[in-house]
């Protein structure tokens, strides 16, 4: 893990994920979950499933979330590009918070990898299995 990451690195594609970018951005211009649903016409569920990644949206529910976030496209999907800054750390919190926090991010994004990881070797093996049984 990186001990000194960079503010400009806090929302990158190495960093966070889509759904960490959609999340922060929604938290930056004040809105709940809810409220970020509403207006752009979903169920609360597939937000939350956009912020958890688990799924991802359709290019037009991209482009008008961009719009209500007041962040880039380019920013939502890569973290490169007119976003939102890194989340403020108050003067009074603990010191071990953020390194906590990165830590965190640090297993998740490691998890992310292991997931995608499994994926292709389990497709490997379905094509390998479907060989064998022909």
């Amino acid at each position: 893990m990186d001990d000194l990451m960079q503010d400009d690195d806090w929302f990158s594609e190495e960093a966070a994920t889509f759904g960490d970018r959609l999340a922060g951005a929604r938290e930056a211009v004040g809105l709940t979950q809810v409220d970020l649903a509403r207006r752009i016409g979903v169920k609360i569920k597939t937000l939350r499933g956009w912020e958890e990644d688990l799924n991802e949206p359709r290019a037009n529910k991209l482009q008008m979330l961009s719009g209500i976030l007041n962040v880039s496209l380019r920013w939502l999907l890569t973290g490169e590009g007119a976003g939102v800054s890194e989340p403020a750390t108050s003067a009074d919190e603990l010191p071990e918070v953020r390194d906590l926090l990165l830590e965190i991010r640090d297993i998740k994004s490691q998890m992310t990898r292991s997931a995608d990881q499994l994926g292709r070797l389990e497709k490997r093996m379905r094509k390998r299995l479907e060989g064998s049984v022909a």
